[in-house]
């Protein structure tokens, strides 16, 4: 397993994100040596959802206002309706999470996040998949959505849906560490 020690990842989220989306890639993170932070619009909890109702409450580690994209070595934006429709109503939060893309930092979102890239303007041209009713909305920002469990372009590691955490955590991890070596050779 690659070894994330000195590496810090933001996961952006808000109430309303899919609680496995959130939970097993931050664990696959951290098992992998990588300090989580969970960055959100406002202080306090924020919480998850599960099977179709309101479930567990979790630390909000940092808020937008507090942090920069320099902070971190990549983002990882989980899925849920209700959490990326919300973000990507916020200006801040899209500005972050274009930030990550400007300075070519690896970026990983599953199933409805990719609504926060298509409204950051960062998909054109680049293979991306989401869950399938998004599909159109990825098209239309310019992705070339493809009904694959991950899809990996340049640093932006995508996933349709839960049940593709294991190939998304992998990837994540993946990108996360082959950034490292980029850094070392230039």
């Amino acid at each position: 397993m690659e070894n994330l020690n000195r590496k810090t990842v933001a996961i952006l989220a808000t109430n309303g994100f899919e609680e496995s989306e959130l939970r097993e890639p931050k664990k696959a993170l951290e098992d992998a040596g990588a300090d989580v932070h969970i960055v959100s619009l406002k202080s306090g909890e924020i919480k998850g959802w599960s099977d179709g109702n309101w479930s567990n409450s979790y630390p909000v580690d940092k808020t937008l206002d507090q942090v920069s994209q320099s902070d971190y070595n990549a983002l990882m934006l989980p899925g849920g309706v209700i959490n990326p429709d919300l973000l990507r109503n916020d200006k801040d939060a899209v500005d972050f999470v274009r930030s990550f893309f400007e300075n070519h930092k690896p970026v990983a979102a599953i199933c409805h996040a990719p609504w926060l890239l298509v409204e950051a303007g960062v998909l054109e041209g680049r293979d991306v998949t989401s869950y399938s009713s998004i599909k159109t909305d990825i098209i239309n920002a310019g992705g070339n959505w493809l009904d694959k469990e991950v899809v990996v372009d340049e640093g932006l590691v995508t996933s349709r849906n839960p049940s593709d955490l294991p190939a998304f955590n992998a990837k994540l991890v993946e990108e996360i560490y082959e950034g490292k070596h980029e850094e070392q050779t230039v």
